[in-house]
């Protein structure tokens, strides 16, 4: 379980042999979600709004990066950091 970047407390994932749609994991504490990459928004799971807030504001930021991600994902390629929100 690759996390490829990380802020706030927030860990952000992304896992080897996943399923379509392109998504990305954000672990806060207990709560967990699953993030389209294309639309930016949650396909299951939750967050704390502050953290949801935060979690789609970065996303939106590196949107580019975590799609270059998911294509490494496909070729089970080693993962690169993502800048953290700062």
């Amino acid at each position: 379980m690759p996390t490829i970047s990380e802020f706030f407390g927030i860990l952000i994932r992304m896992y080897y042999n996943e399923e379509y749609p392109p998504h990305f994991h954000a672990v806060y504490g207990d709560f967990e979600a699953r993030i389209s990459i294309e639309n930016l928004s949650i396909v299951d799971g939750q967050l704390p709004v502050r953290q949801e807030r935060l979690v789609l504001k970065w996303a939106k930021l590196h949107q580019g990066e975590l799609k270059k991600e998911w294509e490494r994902i496909e070729k089970k390629q080693p993962l690169f950091k993502i800048e953290p929100l700062k």
